[in-house]
């Protein structure tokens, strides 16, 4: 019998001190990583890239809305930018913003050392960005034109023959494909992964708006891929979903589609409110007032916000019932927005409280988004809802309570998390002088607005006559988006430039009371070391004691006098 050598000599040495791992590219890195982290990074990084995308694509819509009869863009031009600049607002800033600042806080303040399905995660940030890819490179080719929701019959092939429409419908449903997968790994991570003793009632406000964001995405998405693909059948294989005069229903999709807008509106309100939320506990140095009425607000917003969806068809030949039914559904967001605002400012109010970027960003982003709320509360009636809606009075209620949670609600978290995630901090002087501006800017391009639509100006019509007593309000409505727009790319240039530029940043530079400030800046790839062992709402609060408790301990124990040998 041949016998066999125990031990096998190696065709290559197991370990080499010669070679070693070759350094990819950071881009590369981020990638390919399924690191929750990176996954947010990237998402954060496409929407401030896509805001200034919205923000030059505004500002060409009104430049051509300035002056009576203008001819700066032609009526093609103007749709296609419209359309894109709706999809481009909602789709890639507002609602990557939020998913991607949850993915990249809310794993590191229930304690995770990761997500529960990185690989889906990573599915669903691939198809985003395939998504977004897809809209723009529909300008090599054509454009969507057929506004910022493409209704039937006017996105019917019969009305609208090129391709546009399906361009559209193809990059939105990738958006919506793969903001579902990751709202498919966030939930799943919420309800898995959690660090002993982060039991719901001590989790922050941030994660339970994590929670509702992602059930809300995960119940809503499914609808509009189904009404994207009925959209879609009936425009290439001939199909009657949506045709109204072989058996379909132009109304259906407008249900089917403003669900998912509504709940999106909801999504931002509720992702930056509890954003917002958790800068005033950290620099008010307070638990926020009734805490647990705050989180059943923000619930409540989720539910009834997305049964209020017929207000966006409050002039569409639907029964009085439907009507009266979304203005009892939009009244009813008093009380749940109501307590949150009132909450909020309660615990500012009873607070000596520290003016830095964060907070001056949230306090603008309340200021604006009470304006458009309460705007949207007058048009939810149905007498004001039937006079003012498709005009530029609801269009400028809208974006006063979008421009408020997006965009300044945005800009409060991130720069909140800023030093968390980038390890430096953000420069206070360049962002006090962009607040500032956009801030200004803001009011002026907005205010008018509404009296522009009092007057009877329509929204998405690329010109108007003289005469018609349009003419002051969107000239002054230009300067001031002007003024946002170069505000706009200020705030931007801030983050950027702080990234090499600022001040590094401590671990905890806040005292925030949740566990992310608990890791480093930026954190390791797992987070955590030991997973802490939470007892309250306030766990870093309750590290710091015990540490101070240690070493008041030690410094008793030295000062004691020794024995003598």
């Amino acid at each position: 019998m041949s016998s066999f050598p125990t031990t096998m000599p190696p065709t290559r040495p197991e370990v080499s001190a010669k070679a070693g791992w070759v350094q990819r590219a950071r881009w590369t890195q981020l990638a390919t990583s399924p690191d929750h982290k990176s996954i947010g990074m990237i998402l954060i990084s496409t929407a401030f890239g896509s805001l200034f995308l919205a923000a030059l694509e505004l500002l060409l819509l009104r430049i051509q809305l300035a002056v009576p009869n203008n001819s700066f863009l032609d009526a093609v031009t103007f749709d296609r930018l419209l359309s894109v600049y709706g999809e481009t607002a909602i789709f890639l800033f507002a609602l990557p913003l939020i998913v991607g600042l949850f993915f990249y806080v809310v794993p590191l303040q229930i304690g995770a050392r990761g997500t529960a399905l990185p690989r889906v995660a990573q599915t669903g940030l691939w198809l985003f960005l395939f998504g977004g890819l897809t809209l723009y490179a529909s300008f090599l080719f054509t454009p969507p034109e057929a506004g910022i929701n493409p209704l039937p019959p006017l996105s019917e092939f019969s009305f609208t023959p090129n391709n546009g429409v399906d361009v559209w419908i193809a990059s939105t449903g990738l958006i919506v494909l793969g903001l579902l997968l990751l709202s498919i790994d966030l939930l799943t991570t919420l309800h898995n992964l959690r660090a002993p003793g982060m039991v719901w009632r001590r989790a922050p406000i941030f994660v339970w708006a994590a929670a509702i964001v992602s059930w809300l995405v995960t119940i809503v998405a499914p609808i509009m891929l189904a009404a994207l693909t009925m959209l879609m059948i009936d425009r290439q294989l001939g199909g009657t979903f949506f045709a109204g005069g072989a058996g379909g229903s132009p109304l259906l999709w407008q249900h089917m589609s403003y669900i998912f807008f509504t709940a999106s509106y909801m999504a931002v309100a509720i992702a930056f409110l509890a954003a917002i939320g958790e800068i005033v506990q950290t620099f008010t140095r307070r638990q926020l007032l009734n805490r647990g009425v705050v989180i059943g607000s923000l619930v409540a917003i989720a539910v009834i916000g997305t049964l209020a969806w017929t207000q966006n068809m409050i002039t569409a030949p639907l029964p009085s019932g439907w009507k009266y039914y979304a203005m009892l559904m939009s009244i009813s967001l008093i009380v749940p927005f109501g307590l949150i605002f009132y909450n909020l400012i309660a615990t500012v109010a009873a607070s000596d409280f520290h003016m830095r970027a964060p907070f001056r960003y949230a306090l603008g982003a309340l200021s604006l988004a009470s304006i458009g709320l309460a705007a949207e509360l007058a048009q939810s009636t149905i007498a004001v809802g039937t006079q003012l809606q498709h005009t530029y009075d609801s269009w400028a209620a809208t974006h006063f309570a979008l421009i408020g949670f997006s965009l300044f609600g945005g800009l409060a978290a991130v720069s909140y998390w800023y030093p968390k995630m980038t390890g430096r901090m953000l420069n206070e002087d360049r962002a006090k002088i962009s607040f500032g501006v956009m801030l200004a800017g803001a009011l002026i391009a907005l205010v008018p607005l509404f009296g522009a639509g009092v007057e009877g100006q329509v929204t998405d019509s690329y010109r108007y006559m003289s005469g018609a007593g349009y003419d002051f309000f969107n000239l002054v409505s230009l300067i001031g988006t002007l003024i946002l727009f170069i505000g706009v790319i200020m705030a931007i240039g801030n983050l950027v430039r702080s990234r090499s530029e600022g001040t590094p940043a401590t671990p905890d530079p806040w005292r925030g009371d949740s566990l992310e400030w608990l890791t480093l800046s930026p954190p390791v790839e797992h987070n955590f070391d030991v997973l802490p062992d939470v007892r309250s709402t306030q766990p870093m609060r309750d590290i710091r004691d015990a540490l101070a408790r240690q070493d008041s301990d030690a410094s008793a124990t030295a000062d004691e006098p020794q024995p003598v040998a």
